[in-house]
C-alpha cells in the first residue's frame, strides 16, 4: 500500500531503545505499557513503541512548577 504524498512513516522504538531514552528500566518500562499510560504494539513476539508517543508521553510527565513545594522544607521555620 502507498503512502500519501507528506505522510511520514512512524518511527518505532524496541522496548530497550524506548526504556534508554526514558531513562527508565525495561520493568518500568512494561508497568507504564501495562497501566496503560504508555502506547505499544505486539508484532507478532516483538513490541513496539511509536516515537512520537514516547515523546508525548514525556511532555505529558513534565512537572508544573509550585507543584513540588511538598516536597522541600519550609524555609521560614525560625521562631
Amino acid at each position: 500500500m502507498a503512502t500519501e504524498p507528506g505522510a511520514t512513516e512512524p518511527e518505532w522504538l524496541s522496548t530497550k531503545e524506548a526504556a534508554r531514552r526514558l531513562g527508565v528500566t525495561a520493568r518500568t518500562l512494561y508497568r507504564f505499557i501495562d497501566e496503560g499510560d504508555l502506547p505499544a504494539y505486539r508484532f507478532g513476539r516483538v513490541i513496539r513503541l511509536k516515537q512520537s508517543e514516547v515523546d508525548a508521553f514525556v511532555e505529558a510527565c513534565r512537572i508544573e512548577p509550585g507543584t513540588l513545594e511538598h516536597l522541600y522544607p519550609d524555609v521560614n521555620t525560625s521562631s
